[in-house]
């Protein structure tokens, strides 16, 4: 058997306008064989109409998925990920885990052998149905291509679910500033078979307009209607409040944009809480007396007149253990707003309200118009939120101090990032010590920064491929990372290459500017239980590599410059970021004393 280029032009011409149509603009294609017919039909339509669709190549799959997710991420639309078959679908795994695991709607698009050819061990062969298992939230084996209509109607119907899967709301962000990467999202898997030849006919008559019915349908995609608590529930909900202490504990999807981060702390103030706002919260963009931005200080040595007796959590828990162990250890009433489920790992939910937290706080508003403002905002509230407010200010001042601090140390390097990033920028932080020291020297100032990471399932792998794809949205964006998470996704530099490319078409010109703290090794265990003096901590923990990334930036034709001091920061980093493309300075860090020198800020 043998396939019809025009046929299979036809089909993916369909299905690439449909998955425009609804919402995908941007493409990363991973080169391979099997998936020819799926990237040059994408490529087409890209150059073909290039405001429609953006379309990316990176030749690491792993990366290429993750860069994928930071694209999504940043737009809070489904992107798109194009692979050929057998270990190219596992290398996209850890992309997918972490698209579950953090709702970023992802559309997994893989090439595959004809039916005839499974199971007989022919090249490249493995079962791919299914393959990313319960960690999609939809899987589709696609039909073998053909041109006719019902065929191509099967395949605008295809992209239509697979998009409607993803979770990609009409247009949501538009024209907003993005605060953090609040998605409601998640991975979706469509499989497609194909026989050779591989290359599509692009030439065939109406590749992108057949079976479009926009002449009779309005430019209406899904639309996510509000979902509001019932005023009966409302009404219960602030009899629960009323005369006891409350705090709101602030985590990643707490908000998307800046105005969800305004309308959420007007509630805040009208009901007097105190927002303990985790940086990947979204809510440090905004200065508010009743922000608690250096609680993981705070709770160092918490007072008792700290304590809660409700604790209303948005989002995932906060980076901070800290705080989630604190408020585990309150004997206090948890609830939870999320549209879908608790996350709660504590398994101390008391309360689920299935919506999302600026629709809960503007239910609740809205029941207060009933309600005498001040049998809400009681003088119990009011010295519970005073307390709170007294506590943070007190550590604020020490959070300050630490520009006077020894040349050295990392957290003054991250304070500087924060105060150097441009308004309205991204900052990308990767998990373990970045993303805590992040956490204790972001401090709120009114700044409008984006600030992201992959904290679905904390991982190191694909930090830098994610980062890239969320600049792509951003002018600048800057990238805090250790040594052991550059290493893991060193290929990443590669995309310098795609950048130009990009930026000679025509494209986005970013700046990316990825800031080193060098320890030397895997300093984060310094900070554990593992911590030890004998010969297996190193060998097993610390794990020096001794990398010289002078060097790699050279090989990947990347800027380097090398900052050991804050005055050569400050010059390195104001220079990067008037450099199209990726630049990296590197800040050597001391691999053990961690704890020593985290101990004034944290305790």
């Amino acid at each position: 058997m043998s396939a019809d280029p025009t046929a299979s032009a036809l089909f993916l011409g369909a299905f690439f306008d449909e998955l425009e149509r609804w919402g995908v603009h941007d493409v990363v294609v991973s080169p391979g064989s099997r998936s020819t017919p799926l990237s040059m039909v994408a490529y087409e339509l890209s150059c073909r109409f290039p405001e429609r669709m953006r379309l990316y190549v990176d030749v690491d799959e792993r990366g290429a998925a993750f860069f994928a997710l930071g694209l999504a991420k940043a737009s809070g639309n489904p992107a798109a990920v194009i692979c050929t078959s057998g270990t190219a679908i596992a290398n996209y795994y850890p992309a997918v885990l972490e698209a579950e695991s953090s709702r970023v709607p992802l559309i997994v698009l893989t090439g595959d052998r004809p039916p005839r050819l499974q199971g007989l061990g022919a090249p490249q062969t493995c079962d791919q149905l299914n393959a990313y298992g319960s960690h999609v939230r939809a899987f589709r084996q696609m039909p073998l291509p053909t041109g006719e209509s019902a065929a191509l109607a099967f395949a605008r119907q295809a992209a239509r679910e697979a998009c409607a899967a993803a979770g990609r709301e009409a247009a949501p962000f538009a024209g907003e500033s993005r605060a953090a990467g609040a998605c409601l999202g998640g991975p979706v898997h469509l499989n497609f078979p194909f026989d050779e030849p591989l290359k599509p006919n692009l030439q065939a008559e109406g590749l992108f307009e057949t079976g479009r019915r926009s002449d009779v349908l309005p430019d209406l995609r899904a639309v996510s209607l509000p979902a509001y608590l019932d005023p009966v529930d409302a009404r219960r909900v602030l009899d629960l409040l009323r005369e006891r202490r409350v705090v709101v504990l602030a985590g990643e999807g707490s908000v998307a944009t800046l105005n969800e981060a305004n309308a959420l702390l007007a509630w805040s103030d009208a009901f007097g809480y105190p927002v303990l706002a985790d940086p990947l919260s979204g809510l440090r963009s905004v200065s508010d007396p009743l922000i608690i931005d250096n609680y993981d200080t705070v709770l160092a040595t918490p007072a008792d007149d700290l304590t809660p007796e409700v604790v209303i959590r948005f989002g995932r828990f906060p980076v901070s253990k800290r705080a989630t162990t604190f408020m585990a250890q309150a004997d206090a009433v948890n609830i939870v707003v999320d549209p879908y489920e608790t996350r709660d790992y504590n398994s101390a939910t008391d309360l689920l309200l299935r919506c999302t937290p600026l629709d809960f706080s503007q239910s609740l508003l809205v029941g207060l118009r009933g309600v005498e403002r001040e049998t809400m905002l009681g003088d119990r509230q009011r010295q519970f939120a005073y307390e709170w407010v007294r506590a943070n200010d007190a550590a604020a001042a020490r959070i300050d101090a630490v520009d006077a601090a020894e040349e050295g140390f990392e957290g003054a390097f991250v304070r500087r990032v924060v105060d150097r990033a441009p308004d309205g920028s991204c900052l990308f932080a990767a998990n373990s010590m970045s993303v805590r020291a992040l956490d204790t020297f972001y401090m709120k100032g009114g700044k409008e920064l984006t600030v992201l990471c992959n904290r679905g399932l904390n991982g190191i792998d694909g930090t830098v491929s994610s980062a890239l794809g969320a600049a792509q949205y951003f002018a600048h964006t800057t990238l805090l990372t250790g040594d052991l998470t550059l290493l893991h996704d060193l290929n990443a530099l590669a995309l310098q290459r795609e950048l130009r490319v990009q930026r000679d078409a025509g494209g986005a010109a970013p700046s990316i500017v990825i800031v080193l703290l060098n320890n030397n090794g895997g300093g984060i265990f310094d900070m554990l239980p593992q911590r030890s003096s004998d010969a297996y901590f190193e060998r097993l923990f610390l794990t020096p590599q001794d990398v010289d990334f002078g060097a790699a930036a050279q090989a990947f034709g990347v800027p380097y410059a090398a900052a050991d001091t804050l005055a050569a920061f400050d010059e390195a980093y104001r220079a990067a970021l008037d450099v199209p493309g990726i630049s990296l300075i590197e800040v050597r860090v001391p691999l053990e004393g961690l704890p020593e020198r985290y101990a004034p800020y944290w305790s």
